[in-house]
């Protein structure tokens, strides 16, 4: 048996700043097509000044009311009434927390008026997505959403917007990019992944290709890890814009892992075994099977098996140090030859034996990135450390778990 190693000076390895420069071009990338679809949605965007509302912004303002009335309302920047605070006070709008410009035209935040739950708002097209209210409702049913094992983000709420008869609202809890928050131990990474693997071959075992699984589209349930809310457009701050946000690690507090985004996901029959589908990029464009011929139909699902590899490899074997227990599973996993890759009931076998033969030191130890500088590597080091003895003296689990 020839045992695989990681090398960290091959051509494929990365550094967090290879990274980090990717994905800004990948954001560049989603923003100008993103800006193109909300032209198109929301108007023409004119200059505007620091703080002022955006074109896009503006549609969101004339729902207020509408909103409102269905149970949902929106932060004070988007009422009918709203005065600039900057106006009064003389502030750089971009200190003043009535200031923060939305990213993406298609997703608000807002606050659930039954019960104070923060919640997101994403708009979408039927003639665009006509499958995405469907499968988000599909996982709602009481027997599914009870299910543990879902990750798919609950659809609280679809709205119908009056007088605009292609727009939907669905609503959704307010959620955190996974990746806004650093991974403290090796324990923090593996639970991760295991709600990951758990939540794919949930969507398989109901004949649900997810079709976009990009690291983008994994998102986690925060609110219990920060000290207080934070600000939905900038989440290292206050909701209130008083200060820093301050938060806990994962270990502390488990955060629920889910995934998001079912825009290009597909249903089968479940007497088809093959289900074929024409190729359809999403965010991660480096799908070995799309590189060529995009007129040959697919089965979807061993592209999702490559999509949750190609995450893995990205954000932490290529970055960090120490992943390499999960490089022989990953490699499978992103395989040039789809029918070659192992299938999401096969990859949560070898995920979970792969768990359970990490040492409980392992599972404690910190996850390090690869260009991490000699000053950082004290400064993280002995914070962690300091951590670390307090949870072996707690009892606390290496493997963070949600109460059941």
């Amino acid at each position: 048996m020839i045992k695989t190693v990681f090398n960290p000076r091959s051509k494929n390895a990365k550094t967090r700043t290879n990274i980090e420069a990717e994905e800004a071009a990948e954001h560049e990338r989603l923003k100008a097509l993103r800006a193109q679809k909300e032209l198109a949605a929301f108007g023409t965007e004119l200059k505007r000044s620091p703080g002022a509302l955006s074109s896009k912004e503006t549609w969101w303002c004339q729902q207020y009311q509408w909103l409102k009335s269905q149970g949902y309302l929106l932060r004070p920047r988007y009422a009918p009434d709203w005065v600039p605070s900057w106006e009064v006070s003389k502030r750089d709008p971009l200190v003043c927390e009535d200031g923060q410009v939305m990213r993406f035209g298609r997703i608000m935040d807002a606050t659930r008026l039954s019960d104070g739950l923060y919640v997101s708002l994403k708009v979408i097209k039927k003639s665009e997505h006509p499958h995405e209210a469907e499968i988000g409702r599909y996982f709602m049913k009481v027997e599914l959403a009870s299910d543990l094992k879902n990750h798919c983000v609950p659809f609280l709420d679809v709205l119908s917007v009056p007088n605009e008869d292609d727009t939907q609202i669905i609503v959704m809890p307010l959620l955190l990019d996974f990746t806004k928050l650093p991974f403290d131990t090796f324990g923090e990474v593996v639970e991760l992944l295991r709600q990951l693997f758990e939540g794919l071959l949930f969507m398989h075992k109901h004949h649900v290709a997810h079709c976009d699984f990009m690291w983008m589209n994994v998102m986690m349930d925060a609110k219990d890890i920060y000290v207080e809310p934070y600000h939905p457009v900038k989440p290292h701050m206050k909701r209130d814009f008083s200060g820093h946000a301050s938060h806990r690690t994962r270990t502390q507090r488990p955060p629920k892992y889910y995934i998001i985004d079912f825009g290009l996901s597909r249903q089968y029959d479940a007497n088809d075994k093959n289900p074929l589908e024409y190729p359809v990029l999403g965010g991660d464009k480096t799908v070995p099977e799309f590189q060529n011929n995009m007129s040959i139909p697919l089965n979807p699902f061993p592209t999702d098996v490559y999509y949750l590899g190609n995450i893995i490899r990205e954000r932490f074997l290529n970055i960090n140090i120490g992943f390499e227990f999960l490089k022989p599973l990953v490699d499978d996993m992103v395989q040039d030859d789809p029918s070659k890759r192992p299938t999401m009931e096969q990859a949560v076998e070898r995920f979970d034996s792969i768990r359970q033969n990490l040492s409980t030191w392992k599972l404690r130890s910190r996850v390090t990135a690869r260009d991490e500088g000699p000053f950082e590597h004290v400064y993280r080091g002995t914070a962690h450390w300091r951590r670390r003895i307090g949870f072996i003296v707690s009892r606390v689990s290496a493997i963070p778990r949600l109460p059941q």
